[in-house]
């Protein structure tokens, strides 16, 4: 893996972020050098029972640590951010390169798992880093979270363009993508862009994040009896600002629920972003308040079950319990996939005789901070790439945005759909494909990294499904002699009380098959467990249907 590319040649590979939506992570080589763009993570599905994060495969960079010369973060939300703590714990990275809320982020991310990393440099747009072959650039770009940045990537064999998340928003919360600098870029040559896809299915442009400040100014102006729940994006800075500054005007205390919101609203402040320190009171002050001057400002807009609002929700909440007054803002739309658990907190919600608002056509209370095709078509325009490659989106969303692409006048043949792992090679004479690297997802599972594979996964969803059976054997090896008969145990498979003429059969398979293996002359404990098996996932799956995970403890009891 150390050859892949020889002197004249630019390499991208892609460990990250292609036919998905997070983990986001490139990796830019040119000769003994190499850069990193982005280091995120991803959520898992409900299939990955057990795992608490997806973190990109690592082991290209650290086969190539040597020629690392820095780890460079476009903006500061989980999917771009989420895997430098595991990165770190890996791979030695000399150099970290990220704008100011960012940095915020990752230093908190880094003491909650007692790393310590002194290297830590925060990058404005006016930034220049140089190494020997790279000179790397930086521009603003317009997203739900503040200091998002674009980044340019000065090669030998050209520029390299990559956006970062991005919308365009001409009155935005914060501040403007700088165009101004964007157009310069596109107009001095564009070898490669590199663009973010998760909107490339909507048609037009995003509403204006204006648009929801307006909203949502209505909604607090018109429900003055009682308290306002607000559940949104903890990372989406400038919508907690708006609803911090909403608050003030409308003589509002904020009460904060949930870790992460906790955690943005701290760095928001230290950054300057919000300022007003005075609106935030504690849960047991905002309890003691008369309902019209509390906002309670909470996680839980995708329905998670331990987050605040669910539990408010199911009345599980120890500090909040929810009011007939209450009115419920969801500042947010489902992320793909959380449909039915926000359905269930809204008709939780409901039930409790909340007054619920939801983001549709009536209540514009939430936008995206991607932008949509009309914006992915301004951003190809302004840079004017002569090859192209759509990343962070799955892959119906990376073939729309080659489709832009394509009618924006970049020749077919010049885009690339590529998937994790894939490589582009450039040169002098053009931009092409070159081999493959292995980029498995790797799970984290509490404090393991990588130790969690299929095989648990699959054993996990067979657990879950049918259930698991244990068939517990006293056996004196010595005599190869059953001490009693089998005792059958099992947890997720039958009702015992109701099954007890199968739990018996089964009970006698079991111990049959043993006394046949002991009259064998060489039997060990391995065939053994493994006959045990063998007959009863058969004659469970003959009987039931279903296979559960069949589990055989030979205990050798000696008289």
């Amino acid at each position: 893996m150390n050859n892949i590319n020889n002197r004249a040649e630019t390499l991208v590979v892609a460990l990250g972020g292609l036919g998905e939506v997070g983990k986001n992570m490139y990796a830019i080589m040119h000769d003994n050098e190499i850069i990193i763009i982005d280091s995120g993570v991803m959520f898992p599905k409900d299939e990955l029972m057990g795992i608490d994060y997806v973190i990109p495969d690592f082991n290209f960079l650290k086969k190539n640590e040597e020629k690392i010369k820095g780890l460079f973060i476009t903006h500061g939300h989980e999917d771009h951010i989420g895997s430098i703590a595991f990165l770190l714990s890996t791979v030695e990275i000399p150099v970290i390169y990220a704008p100011n809320q960012a940095c915020g982020l990752i230093k908190r991310k880094l003491v909650d798992r007692n790393i310590s990393y002194d290297n830590l440099k925060v990058y404005t747009e006016d930034t220049v880093v140089k190494t020997k072959y790279f000179t790397v650039e930086f521009f603003a770009t317009t997203h739900s979270i503040p200091d998002s940045h674009g980044i340019i990537i000065n090669t030998p064999n050209g520029k390299i363009v990559e956006t970062g998340d991005f919308k365009f928003d001409l009155t935005p919360i914060g501040p403007m993508s700088n165009i101004h600098k964007m157009a310069e870029v596109g107009k001095n040559g564009v070898k490669l862009l590199m663009s973010e896809s998760t909107n490339a299915l909507s048609p037009g442009f995003s509403a204006s994040e204006s648009k929801v400040e307006e909203e949502l100014q209505e909604i607090f102006q018109r429900n003055t009896k009682g308290r306002i729940i607000v559940a949104t994006f903890a990372s989406n800075v400038y919508r907690l600002k708006h609803i911090v500054e909403t608050c003030k005007k409308y003589n509002r205390k904020i009460a904060l629920f949930g870790r992460s919101m906790v955690n943005n609203i701290e760095i928001s402040i230290e950054g300057g972003y919000i300022k007003d320190e005075n609106s935030f009171v504690s849960p047991e002050i905002a309890n003691t308040l008369p309902p019209e001057e509390v906002c309670l400002l909470c996680t839980g807009s995708q329905g998670e079950p331990l987050a605040a609002l669910s539990r408010i929700a199911k009345g599980t909440h120890k500090q909040i319990k929810l009011r007939p007054t209450d009115t419920v803002v969801f500042s947010s739309n489902p992320i793909p996939g959380n449909n039915a658990s926000v359905s269930k907190t809204i008709n939780q919600l409901y039930l409790q005789g909340a007054n619920v608002f939801v983001n549709n056509i009536e209540n514009e209370i939430h936008t995206s901070g991607h932008g949509n095709q009309e914006e992915l078509k301004l951003m190809i325009r302004l840079f004017k790439p002569e090859y192209f490659m759509p990343i962070h989106g799955e892959y119906r969303m990376l073939k729309k945005h080659r489709d832009l692409a394509v009618d924006c006048d970049v020749p077919i043949e010049n885009t690339f759909i590529l998937g994790n792992g894939d490589i582009l090679s450039l040169t002098k004479d053009g931009v092409k494909r070159k081999g493959h690297i292995e980029a498995e997802d790797i799970y984290v599972d509490g404090n393991r990294i990588g130790e969690t594979g299929n095989i648990v996964i699959k054993d996990r969803k067979i657990m879950a499904n049918d259930g698991i059976l244990v068939a517990i054997c006293n056996i004196n090896m010595n005599e190869h002699k059953l001490l009693g008969r089998a005792n059958i145990t099992t947890r997720g498979f039958i009702l015992v009380n109701e099954n007890e003429e199968l739990l018996r059969q089964i009970e006698e398979v079991a111990t049959n098959t043993v006394i046949k293996e002991l009259n064998r002359k060489n039997v060990n404990y391995n065939d053994l467990k493994g006959q045990i098996i063998a007959e009863l996932l058969s004659f469970v799956y003959e009987k039931t249907g279903r296979r559960p995970i069949i589990l055989p403890v030979i205990l050798d009891v000696k008289k």
